[in-house]
């Protein structure tokens, strides 16, 4: 039954890894023929070797688990911090009216732009990572739960009244449970946003320990541009992995969602 679903995966699968052999192909090309000079843009393969040797580096290793650390923490805040809004707000229509003004005026403030702000006032550490990793990560959580709140099935919460149930009870055995995937779909888009303001911080702001400290300190060195470039291979493939790991996660618990549904009806007729 599941077939067409394992083969369509398959599919993307080799389509995916033939992308990745082509720029690797590219640009092994580019650095070796010559077409602009190996210190600007190194043959594909030594930038690889590089970021493999890199994962014997316990110093380098360190950096990377400070940047996880804090990209755990800010997106721990994050989803703290969102999904119970998110189920007010979205419950509420009073409160949401109250405070939609300051949520639109808050959520395009470019996190980035925060950092000297931030570093005044919690100083130079991982408080000023987690506030900024936090700050940037709350809004897919927080308007994926409004959203899957607004699609949860109005019959099922009509006939749980019917039967008595309060507002809570309503809220834990309807709502909660149908907007459980989009909750988890926000915190995906909130973990790739996460992970790129860990190391920008750490990039722009220079101090501490971390992956994009790294990347920065390469970036000043003679010569430095393969490490910077292996840096980035690291960042991408955390990205990758987290990607990956949530993206089975949703797959393993929501079963019930409609893509499921649909692919499941598809294979049955």
């Amino acid at each position: 039954m599941k077939r067409p679903q394992r083969l369509k995966r398959h599919q993307d699968l080799w389509l995916g890894t033939l992308g990745v052999l082509l720029a690797f192909g590219v640009c092994e090309t580019v650095g070796r023929a010559g077409v602009v000079r190996r210190a600007y843009l190194p043959p594909a393969s030594e930038v690889l070797a590089r970021a493999v040797e890199l994962a014997g580096d316990g110093a380098f290793l360190d950096g990377v688990g400070a940047t996880l650390r804090a990209w755990a923490l800010g997106l721990g805040l994050a989803v703290a911090l969102a999904v119970p809004l998110g189920l007010l707000l979205g419950s509420v229509p009073v409160v949401d009216s109250a405070v939609r003004v300051i949520v639109e005026f808050l959520r395009p403030l470019p996190s980035v732009a925060l950092i000297p702000l931030v570093s005044l006032l919690l100083g130079t550490g991982t408080e000023t990572k987690v506030a900024l990793i936090t700050y940037a990560s709350v809004w897919p959580v927080l308007f994926n739960t409004i959203y899957g709140l607004g699609e949860t099935d109005p019959l099922a919460k009509d006939t749980l009244r019917a039967f008595g149930f309060g507002r809570l009870s309503v809220l834990l055995r309807v709502e909660l449970p149908g907007t459980a995937p989009f909750i988890a779909t926000g915190i995906r888009i909130s973990a790739a946003i996460a992970l790129i303001l860990a190391v920008a911080t750490e990039l722009l702001s220079g101090f501490g320990e971390g992956l994009g400290i790294f990347i920065a300190q390469a970036g000043l060195a003679t010569d430095g541009t393969r490490d910077v470039l292996a840096g980035v291979v690291w960042a991408g493939a955390l990205g990758l992995v987290i990607n990956g790991v949530l993206v089975w996660g949703e797959r393993r618990l929501f079963p019930w969602t409609p893509e499921r549904r649909a692919a499941g009806s598809g294979v049955r007729s």
